[in-house]
């Protein structure tokens, strides 16, 4: 019982067999991920828009605010919420500080005192 080593052309089958599995797995990753890019860039296109100004809030409802930041501060914790203007103002003439990093006093034009 001894068989006959495969042929040349039965091995270039195989290879072609193995070379198609290699690109219908490629191609499926290719496929994830220009789908995920479709998904960050729609997640990117629906994210609202940072606020001007932010109100960075205490640990708890019993403690006031902490700072007063424009909206791009990298120093506002997760605790911050978008504010108006107006309201930016107003919590700076009620005592809260304004983030020493960012200085929204300075852009909006408040004048301690």
């Amino acid at each position: 019982m001894h068989d006959l080593p495969p042929s040349r052309l039965d091995l270039l089958r195989f290879l072609e067999r193995v070379q198609q599995a290699d690109l219908d797995r490629t191609r499926r990753w290719i496929a994830d991920e220009e789908r995920k890019a479709a998904e960050r860039q729609r997640g990117e296109q629906a994210r609202p828009p940072v606020p001007d100004w932010l109100l960075e809030l205490g640990l708890n409802r019993e403690v006031p605010p902490v700072y007063v930041h424009e909206g791009h501060c990298h120093m506002a914790g997760k605790r911050s919420r978008g504010i108006s203007r107006t309201d930016a103002l107003r919590w700076l003439a009620e005592g809260i500080p304004a983030c020493t990093h960012c200085r929204p006093d300075s852009e909006l034009g408040y004048l301690d005192g």
